[in-house]
C-alpha cells in the first residue's frame, strides 16, 4: 500500500442473500483528503461505509487503515482505530436524553474517559466553531431546528480532533441555504482538524464544494473516480447522467426493464 493512503479497499464484497450489494469495490483515500462516493439509492454507498466502520463484516476483500487490516478485527486493536474516527450521521442522530453540550462531549467521556469538566469545555470549543453559541449547550436536541441539530452533529463529529471523519448525506433533509452552511462548515471544520474524510451523497453541489475526489458507484462497483473538478469530464455515460439529473441514460434505461 502507498503511505500516503489512510484508507484502501480492495475487491469488497458484500451479499444479503440472494442480493448482491458489494461487487468488489476497490477504493482508496490519500491521508488528510477529501473523497465524497456518489451513487443512487440501492447502489451501496451505505454498506460500503458501515464496513470500512466495523458495523458490517464484508464477505470477502480487504480493508485497510493506516496500513492494518480491519477486516475481522475486534477488541482493543478494532477499538483503537475506532477511537481515531467521528461520524457525522444522516439525521445528525443525537441522544435526546442529552443536552446539546453533552451530545457533544459523549466520546470524549464514554470512549476517552475525559472528566466532564474538561470535556464541557472542549465540546464548547466544538459549538463555537460550527457556529453555535454557549447559551444552546444545555437545551435539549429536540429545541433545535434540523440545521442547528446537524451542526451539533457535526461539532460532535470532530470533539475528538479524529484522524478520520465520515459523513452520511450531510445536506440531506436541508433547505438549499443551510445545506451550503453545513458543506461550508464541514470544509472548514475538516480543514482545522486535518482529517481524512469519506461522504456518501447524492447532492452535487455538496459532492463539489467538499470533495477533493469523487467516486461513482453502480451496482456494488466503483465505475468511475477521479479528481472532483475532472467529474464533469468523466466520460462515464453513467456519471454524466446522474450528476446532470437527466431522465434519459442507462441508469434509467437499466430500472425500467422488466
Amino acid at each position: 500500500m502507498s503511505e500516503d493512503r489512510h484508507i484502501e479497499l480492495t475487491d469488497v464484497h458484500k451479499r444479503f442473500g440472494p442480493k448482491a450489494v458489494l461487487n468488489g469495490v476497490n477504493l482508496s483515500v490519500e491521508r488528510g483528503k477529501s473523497l465524497v462516493v456518489i451513487g443512487g439509492s440501492g447502489s451501496g454507498k451505505s454498506v460500503t461505509l458501515k464496513c470500512i466502520l466495523g458495523l458490517m463484516a464484508p464477505d470477502s476483500g480487504s480493508i485497510k487503515i493506516n496500513g492494518v487490516e480491519t477486516v475481522g478485527l475486534t477488541g482493543a486493536p478494532r477499538d483503537a482505530i475506532l477511537a481515531k474516527m467521528g461520524m457525522l450521521f444522516q439525521g445528525a442522530a443525537l441522544f435526546d436524553s442529552l443536552t446539546v453540550w453533552e451530545n457533544v462531549a459523549f466520546a470524549l467521556i464514554q470512549g476517552h474517559h475525559l472528566a466532564r469538566d474538561k470535556a464541557k469545555e472542549i465540546a464548547f470549543e466544538k459549538l463555537a466553531q460550527v457556529g453555535l453559541g454557549s447559551d444552546l449547550a444545555e437545551r435539549s436536541p429536540s429545541e433545535l431546528s434540523g440545521g442547528m441539530q446537524k451542526r451539533v452533529g457535526l461539532a460532535r463529529a470532530i470533539a475528538t480532533d479524529p484522524e478520520v471523519i465520515f459523513f452520511d448525506e450531510p445536506t440531506t433533509g436541508l433547505d438549499p441555504i443551510m445545506g451550503d452552511l453545513i458543506n461550508d462548515l464541514i470544509v472548514d471544520c475538516v480543514k482545522h482538524v486535518g482529517a481524512t474524510t469519506i461522504t456518501i451523497t447524492h447532492d452535487m453541489a455538496s459532492a463539489r464544494k467538499i470533495a477533493d475526489k469523487i467516486a461513482m458507484i453502480y451496482k456494488g462497483q466503483i465505475i468511475w473516480q477521479g479528481d472532483a473538478a475532472q467529474v464533469d469530464e468523466s466520460g462515464s455515460a453513467h456519471v454524466e447522467q446522474f450528476i446532470h439529473g437527466l431522465e434519459d441514460g442507462p441508469i434509467q434505461t437499466e430500472v425500467l426493464q422488466p
